[in-house]
């Protein structure tokens, strides 16, 4: 049977991970779509990236003299970037908002065009300023710059396109571009709609509801994001108030959740979305060479000496870095343990400090040292608050806890290279994917997670890592952190502890299961395979 061609594809993400000081990403989304752009050049897919370029990124975030974090938003230029010549005009607010197109492809990466409002001529240039930084009509007005501005882009461009990839909701717009072309052309509305859906593939990501983004309708209508559509129109496609989220999910032929559980999770929680695209799950996966220490890689088939070289080489950069940026020289032979998440109340980055009696001891005596980072949101206190704890453990324990503000992408790869184990204890079922677990384990880095995420595909307990607690989930928040409390403290010092320090030999021999049971089924190669099989094929 003749194979058909591959057909091209426009991957639209507002924010991209693709190098450390390249501030355009926030977290995990940006991560994974730099690197499915970089998987896409590897594997010669014909794939560009749409995104924008944020003249002041996510945020710098640093504690100050009293643990609390402070925001700072400096202004970044980049002089690698390519000027296209191309610029596009979006109508926001009846009056019209002139976008440039700038070229990125030096990363080993996709070509990727990104957005930029920050002209002279432009009213509003704070459009693409900061990245997440606001809502309303502010949040609405940077996703028409991403969606419709974005397919205007292509089109000027001329990059013919099989295939439209929205991942997360914030590209919803380009689809109501498609349609109003459609439109544009003589089809009705339903016509439209149809014949849209055809092109378009949608990812989703957060099982938090907060995470899928509504605006009221009459906001959309006032800012011009409805183009052609009425009213009516647009609610029957989103609702009302119009979420993000269920639009992109009527407005796509296919969607997928991004591991098996999420894929569980995500068909529950839009089970009453009428004509929504069925949800698949295709499980993310990490660009390996990014990503994973290719000594470690080397290593699995040679002695344990080596392996255990490699990784303390891994671990004493770390160290060594921990050491020039705070201060603090942690011990190299004694257990480490990597914590880095975004700072929201549900991945619970304190859990292991809700029994002071039990953890205490050990940090006091170093038998166990913590490394943690993680940025909150900038409008968000709670998750400030989530920071300034893990900061005032480290007061408290200067000598085995650490907090690693401004988290990016060389704190990252650092820790999720040079850790020992990596910690990971979300409220089940809330973490959708999580893939700096899979960047820790094919660096030989021993997960110690709850089931959750992409964790229960890989986890063969005590053999690549150890499992906290079991599927269950009870019924409140209270009683499901007071079972994983116990879980944790159970396996940690019943299992992790000894092992580490009374069995290096199985040590070893599970951070080498570690890395062969994931370093090909969590690459972004075997990803990249089935979006095409599975979504950009799809008829």
């Amino acid at each position: 049977m003749k194979r058909r061609k591959q057909p091209t594809v426009a991957y639209f993400c507002m924010e991209y991970g693709l190098k450390s000081d390249f501030h355009i990403y926030a977290g995990g989304l940006g991560i994974l779509a730099g690197d499915y752009l970089k998987g896409a050049k590897d594997n010669a897919y014909p794939l560009v990236g749409i995104g924008i370029k944020w003249k002041q990124g996510y945020t710098t975030q640093v504690l100050n003299d009293q643990g609390i974090p402070v925001d700072t938003y400096p202004i970044y230029h980049y002089d690698f970037l390519e000027d296209t010549g191309i610029t596009v005009e979006v109508m926001i607010r009846k009056r019209p908002v002139f976008c440039k197109v700038w070229k990125c492809n030096q990363f080993g990466n996709a070509d990727l065009y990104l957005l930029d409002t920050d002209l002279p001529e432009n009213e509003d240039p704070w459009i693409t300023g900061q990245l997440y930084g606001w809502f309303g009509e502010e949040r609405i007005a940077q996703e028409m710059v991403l969606g419709i501005g974005g397919v205007r882009a292509l089109r000027a461009l001329k990059i013919p396109v099989d295939i439209y990839h929205f991942n997360e909701g914030h590209a919803l717009l380009a689809g109501i571009e498609l349609m109003s072309e459609k439109m544009d052309r003589g089809l009705s509305y339903e016509a439209a709609w149809q014949t849209t859906k055809k092109e378009i593939v949608f990812t989703t990501h957060t099982p938090v509801v907060q995470g899928n983004e509504s605006h009221p309708l009459d906001r959309l209508m006032y800012m011009g994001a409805n183009l052609n559509l009425k009213r009516n129109q647009l609610q029957k496609l989103g609702g009302s108030p119009f979420n993000m989220t269920v639009g992109a999910l009527r407005l796509s032929k296919i969607s997928n959740a991004v591991a098996q559980l999420h894929g569980i999770t995500a068909n529950q929680m839009w089970k009453d979305i009428k004509d929504r695209s069925e949800i698949i799950a295709i499980t993310n996966g990490i660009h390996v060479p990014t990503w994973v220490d290719a000594k470690m890689l080397e290593a699995i088939d040679k002695s344990d000496s080596i392996i255990w070289k490699a990784h303390q080489q891994n671990k004493q950069k770390l160290i060594n870095f921990i050491e020039k940026r705070k201060g603090v020289k942690l011990d190299k032979n004694k257990l480490l343990i990597g914590f880095s998440r975004r700072a929201v109340p549900y991945k619970r980055s304190d859990l292991i400090f809700s029994n002071l009696r039990i953890i205490g001891p050990l940090l006091k005596s170093g038998k166990v040292q913590l490394v943690f980072s993680g940025k909150g949101h900038p409008l968000d206190d709670t998750g400030k608050l989530i920071v300034q704890k893990l900061a005032s453990m480290q007061k408290k324990y200067p000598n085995s806890v650490v907090f690693l503000e401004n988290y990016d992408m060389e704190i990252g790869a650092l820790l999720t290279r040079g850790a020992d184990v990596w910690l990971n204890n979300p409220r089940r079922p809330k973490e959708a994917s999580g893939t700096s677990g899979m960047k820790a384990s094919m660096n030989g880095v021993l997960n110690l997670s709850i089931l959750d995420g992409w964790w229960p595909e890989a986890c063969q307990d005590g053999i690549n890592g150890w499992q906290i607690g079991d599927e269950s989930v009870p019924p409140t928040e209270a009683e499901q952190d007071d079972q994983d409390r116990k879980a944790l403290y159970t396996v940690l010092l019943q299992k992790v502890i000894p092992t580490y320090y009374d069995d290096r030999k199985k040590w070893i021999e599970m951070m080498r299961s570690s890395i062969l049971t994931t370093r090909e089924e969590f690459s972004v190669d075997r990803m990249l395979d089935q979006y095409d099989h599975l979504m950009y094929r799809k008829n």
